[in-house]
């Protein structure tokens, strides 16, 4: 790869990445002020829009051309790596743990796995059942 696209592909990755925790900050704020803090519904709902987008993104730029490179380092690498968060899920998995609700760290981590498979498969069905053969 020329030296020249890693630099416009690391540039995209950085304002994707940047319009990607802004998101995420804001989506978690504004659940924290509607739900409470007793479950992170915040980490929950940006993986769970991540799952989605990623499945979704994954099958809608494959085949699209040399701008897909480009595409998926904006918006899957950048604005999905930045919104969505695994790390915040494990402390909050173990914030449960050292907590006396034990249970809700089980809980929440089988939710978060099992929802979040479900809408990455279903973001790839959605996009393999829209994609346009060219864009």
């Amino acid at each position: 790869m020329q030296a020249w696209m890693w630099w416009q592909q690391l540039m995209l990755v950085m304002a994707g990445g940047a319009l990607g925790a802004a998101a995420r900050f804001w989506l978690g704020g504004l659940l924290l002020r509607q739900l409470g803090s007793g479950f992170p519904w915040g980490t929950f709902a940006v993986n769970m829009v991540g799952s989605f987008a990623a499945g979704f993104l994954a099958l809608w730029l494959e085949g699209r051309g040399p701008s897909a490179l480009y595409w998926r380092a904006f918006l899957v690498v950048g604005v999905l790596g930045a919104l969505t968060t695994y790390s915040a899920l494990m402390v909050e998995c173990l914030m449960f743990a050292r907590s006396e609700r034990q249970g809700a760290a089980l809980g929440y981590l089988a939710v978060t796995l099992v929802l979040g498979l479900l809408l990455v498969w279903l973001g790839a069905r959605t996009a393999g059942a829209i994609r346009s053969p060219v864009w």
